[in-house]
């Protein structure tokens, strides 16, 4: 059991760094932080301790608190549709890449993904600029990334 515990531990620090490494960053926050008012009308961004750093207590979508590099569909407590819990299971980390033609198009997007035809995405609000989806990203990054899963 004991070595168990070590080869995970092990496993955890190899991952953690490569992950941090995955994780790129291209937007502006400044210009981001502005985009994310349209989020708010959904989502929040409140840290473990309950503190709002982003929105109003929306809670029609998940918590985006640490969502950069954390798999998709994964929130405690948040009731996700079956395809983005999917799209989690089958290794969907919101990294810049992936968050950014999500958000453009998430029905699509998890067509795509999952090669289902039948998925839906539950997001209504799509982000019509590019690099409006970059900046948001990165202002979700500003406010907390999660560099391992």
């Amino acid at each position: 059991m004991k070595m168990k515990l070590a080869v995970a531990a092990a496993g955890l620090l190899i991952a953690a760094p490569a992950m941090a490494e995955e994780l790129t960053v291209s937007g502006d926050a400044a210009a981001g932080e502005k985009a994310f008012r349209q989020c708010m009308t959904c989502h929040v961004v409140q840290n473990d301790e309950g503190e709002i750093l982003a929105g109003r207590n929306a809670k029609v979508g998940p918590n985006l608190y640490m969502v950069p590099g954390r798999v998709a569909g994964t929130v405690e407590d948040f009731r996700y549709s079956k395809f983005m819990t999917a799209a989690g299971e089958a290794g969907l980390h919101w990294v810049e890449e992936e968050f950014v033609k999500y958000v453009q198009d998430p029905t699509a997007y998890l067509r795509d993904y999952l090669g289902d035809p039948q998925a839906r995405g539950s997001m209504t609000h799509k982000v019509r600029k590019e690099d409006e989806a970059h900046d948001v990203f990165a202002y979700l990054a500003s406010l907390g990334v999660t560099t391992a899963e």
